[in-house]
């Protein structure tokens, strides 16, 4: 619920109300006037109309109103037919799907914790009937590919289990079941545009909701939509044994653009969209794989870890350019590094993405919503994370923050500001700020955070980072300090839970303890090792101070 920022008189005699930040719902009335047949209209500022809202007065005294039955996204809103209207007057409700926020991220960088904001705000305002639209007011659309490519964000923020319950078994009931085919939208899809990352949706989003939730019956539940879907992707391999769709209308010959996309809503321009298709295939048969050996379900296990292989290899043959030492541009060099590239060629892909993004692109970000999603945490688990935080932090085109410098209160679709401005799909990206930045990271061995992964890693320009999440086993927390050349890293690890915890230490001779105690002499830390500039302990459930000091 939000009160009002301003209420102004226009010169016609109407008012102009903001209430600060766009939501999604409506404006509540209450206690206001008028004769019997007056019209209260509000026209509610929004880049696409959604109707007329109007109240007609009975004449009784004092009345209050709000509707029902639909929602609308504004943030201002011109109302006329009403006299003497008084902040007191109105509140704007926003409306969604109960999906309670059981995490807080902040940093010392208020930029970072503005783009987190703005993007919780914008898929709340998506989120209603138990499904997530692209946008609130243009489409109002169930995407598949915008699910799946926000979902473990949404995971990290907010608790979805049930949610998530309900929307897959929605996925699994609209796929089609000669073919396999899983449409763009689920469980309708009125003219939903998409391809390959979209259907994708029915292999991805069953195993994030078991990495996070624990919930194996998620798994059986979808395993063989999984393998109809994967059916489906194996009918557009070509002879090189790559993926590339080109689905067509009913009873067309040629193949429609918008039933094949790649990456979508690029900063620049897209990548290859056979490569794109490849990468898909690719990872849905990776997480089937994985499903069916939680399963046990060995024969099927070593099929499609063979096929995520064989995939694998097509991927890396066919895209690779060695004069270039590239698979492209535009997110083509951080796809071909989530699939994994040979040893040695390594360095060689890893240097380029490093020109390509610093220099060519100026520190800036060049993908689309697929790309976005693998963009930052690939940068900075290959060793660039400094160019992470650089594209991050940037304030002009392309990037979070020039949507926030023209006043965005919400996430946009593209970029440059074009078409819907309420838009959470490039959320994807964000998983950043609480897997890289806080370092909380979940055990695919021991899933729904049984055994937690905390694994820093931090930017010398950012003090402070601090991120709690509620999750099966009760509330995590990573919070880090930076002073001068010491740090302190505060850790709870829930009720039930263990967690291996990776302590920032550099190159440089340091001590590090645990609540004053040498952690090779605290009872309740088993330390490990000294590796790759981190002090590596495990620890039971409790909560823990560990300070490093820097020699």
């Amino acid at each position: 619920m939000l009160e009002p920022v301003s209420l102004k008189k226009l010169d016609n005699g109407t008012y102009e109300v903001d209430f600060g930040k766009e939501i999604s719902g409506w404006i509540r009335f209450k206690d206001i006037k008028g004769n019997k047949g007056d019209t209260l209209d509000v026209k509610y500022i929004c880049e696409s109309p959604l109707g007329v809202y109007r109240y007609i007065f009975k004449g009784t005294g004092k009345e209050s109103y709000a509707p029902r039955f639909t929602w609308y996204v504004f943030r201002k809103a011109v109302i006329s037919g009403v006299h003497d209207l008084s902040e007191k007057n109105m509140t704007a409700e926003a409306v969604n799907t109960d999906v309670p926020i059981d995490a807080e991220f902040r940093t010392s960088n208020p930029l970072f914790n503005k783009i987190n904001q703005i993007w919780r705000q914008s898929q709340l305002d998506n989120m209603h009937g138990g499904i997530a639209s692209d946008c609130p007011h243009r489409e109002r659309a169930p995407y598949t590919g915008d699910a799946q490519v926000v979902c473990t964000t949404v995971m990290h923020n907010f608790d979805a289990a049930a949610f998530y319950q309900k929307w897959i078994r929605d996925m699994r009931d609209a796929q089609n079941i000669e073919t396999g085919y899983v449409p763009n939208g689920a469980p309708w899809q009125p003219g939903c545009g998409g391809g390959v990352p979209w259907g994708a949706a029915m292999n991805i989003m069953p195993w994030e909701f078991y990495l996070h939730y624990g919930d194996k019956k998620m798994l059986e539940d979808n395993y063989f939509a999984m393998k109809e879907q994967i059916r489906y992707m194996l009918t557009w391999l070509t002879p090189d044994s790559t993926m590339l769709a080109q689905r067509a209308n009913l009873n067309a010959t040629q193949p429609n653009y918008w039933l094949n996309l790649g990456d979508w809503a690029p900063a620049f321009d897209i990548p290859s969209v056979e490569l794109v298709h490849t990468f898909y295939l690719w990872r849905c048969a990776d997480f089937t794989a994985k499903a069916a050996r939680v399963m046990g379900l060995q024969d099927d296990a070593r099929y499609y870890s063979v096929l995520a292989g064989n995939v694998k290899k097509a991927f890396n043959k066919k895209f690779y350019n060695p004069e270039t030492r590239s698979y492209g541009d535009f997110g083509s060099n951080i796809f071909a590094l989530v699939l994994g590239v040979p040893d040695d060629r390594y360095d060689d892909v890893v240097a380029t993405l490093k020109h390509e993004i610093s220099v060519k692109y100026d520190n800036h970000l060049n993908t689309g919503i697929f790309g976005t999603q693998f963009f930052f945490e690939t940068l900075a688990l290959n060793g660039l994370n400094d160019i992470a935080y650089n594209a991050m932090n940037q304030e002009d085109f392309p990037s979070f923050g020039n949507w926030i410098k023209q006043g965005a209160t919400v996430t946009w679709e593209k970029w440059n500001g074009a078409d819907s401005r309420n838009h959470p799909m490039f959320g994807g990206g964000l998983t950043w700020f609480y897997r890289i930045l806080a370092g909380v990271n979940v055990d695919a061995e021991r899933p729904a955070y049984e055994h937690i992964i905390i694994k820093p890693i931090l930017d010398k320009r950012l003090p402070e980072v601090y991120y709690s999440h509620m999750t099966p086993y009760g509330e995590v927390v990573s919070e880090i300090r930076q002073t001068g050349r010491n740090l302190e890293m505060n850790v709870t690890v829930p009720v039930g839970s263990t967690a291996t915890i990776y302590i920032p230490v550099g190159g440089n001779t340091s001590e590090v303890t645990e609540s004053g105690i040498s952690v090779r002499d605290s009872k309740d830390v088993r330390f490990e090792r000294i590796q790759d500039g981190n002090c590596i302990v495990r620890v039971p459930q409790g909560k823990y101070k560990f300070k490093v000091d820097n020699q």
